[in-house]
């Protein structure tokens, strides 16, 4: 029997994403003047179509669920991918950083952030009560 779920893994994994994304925005802000720059963005996507192609997952409460099977693991950035879009020039100096896009990324990033710890501070304190005995 497990003691505890994944739930608190999976949390420590949103929580990891949210930390690189915010290291990745701020890295596009403070180069939105750099000829040549190119912003970029964390992407788990990839990770998780190649993990649902290869089965890697695979817990399935429901019959018509999707197939997935869950890896053991700790979290690492390796599961996310810092993409960089190349396709576009948005400014005069060949840079495609646009603010507007940072700016909203970033204030939608901190809402995840902050959504995630909270969610984690409360499964801590459910264990804490648990332990406590309910008092």
């Amino acid at each position: 029997m497990k003691l505890f779920s994944n739930t608190i893994n999976n949390l420590e994994n949103g929580l990891t994403y949210a930390s690189l994304k915010q290291k990745v925005i701020a890295n596009n802000i403070a180069n939105v003047d750099t000829p040549n720059y190119k912003a970029k963005d964390v992407s788990f996507k990839a990770h998780f179509n190649a993990a649902r192609e290869n089965t890697m997952l695979a817990i399935k409460t429901d019959v018509r669920h999707l197939d997935f099977k869950y890896s053991e693991g700790g979290s690492n950035h390796s599961n996310f991918k810092i993409v960089t879009n190349r396709a576009t020039a948005f400014n005069h100096n060949n840079n495609n950083v646009d603010i507007d896009k940072e700016m909203s990324s970033l204030a939608e990033n901190q809402i995840y952030y902050n959504a995630v710890a909270d969610r984690l501070s409360g499964k801590f304190n459910s264990l804490k009560s648990v332990i406590r005995g309910g008092k």
